[in-house]
């Protein structure tokens, strides 16, 4: 298949239930909200998958709500956010998600350090985990994460230097400069 805007292939999918176009998107996008849902369960490789998966099921089910008024990824994280507040809500006794070590930096060089932003991500309110890895890890800007979120700028903006801030304290605390 060409490659098609995200706008194209959502619409393909909405109008024909076309499956192709929806692999499309699931190709283009799932690694990004992989890595937002490793970096929200603190490195739980596992539950990061289920909840991708659930998050791109619910996406190809509401498919026909997306209408083009903010890009695909924008979207897609704000139903990711949805899924992790769901999750939340139902492993509310849980809802310090701990990393399963054993999944974490298996042999590599980088793993220690994967370690700690876990063990320092787990010292952030969800709210600032949220936006910073939206920002750090994603990329996403401010007015997006917005968006994303349904929180205001400014709102952001403090869970963003509040989660830096401790992000910054805690690293520098363990040996990094």
């Amino acid at each position: 298949m060409k490659s098609l805007s995200d706008i194209s292939l959502a619409a393909r999918v909405a109008a024909f239930g076309d499956k192709r176009a929806f692999d499309a998107l699931v190709r283009k996008h799932q690694e990004a909200v992989r890595r937002f849902f490793l970096s929200q369960t603190l490195g739980d490789r596992q539950l990061s998958d289920d909840l991708a998966q659930e998050t791109f099921i619910k996406a190809y089910t509401h498919i026909g709500s997306f209408r083009g008024k903010s890009g695909f990824s924008t979207w897609l994280y704000r139903i990711a956010c949805n899924v992790l507040a769901d999750h939340g809500r139902r492993h509310k006794t849980t809802c310090d998600i701990s990393p399963r070590m054993g999944n974490i930096g298996s042999g590599q060089a980088d793993g220690s350090l994967r370690m700690d932003i876990y063990e320092c991500l787990k010292l952030l309110k969800s709210e600032e985990r949220l936006c910073v890895t939206l920002q750090l890890m994603e990329g996403q800007a401010v007015e997006r994460i917005a968006e994303i979120t349904g929180m205001p700028a400014g709102t952001v903006k403090s869970h963003l230097s509040r989660g830096k801030n401790k992000l910054a304290t805690f690293l520098k605390q363990n040996g990094y400069e």
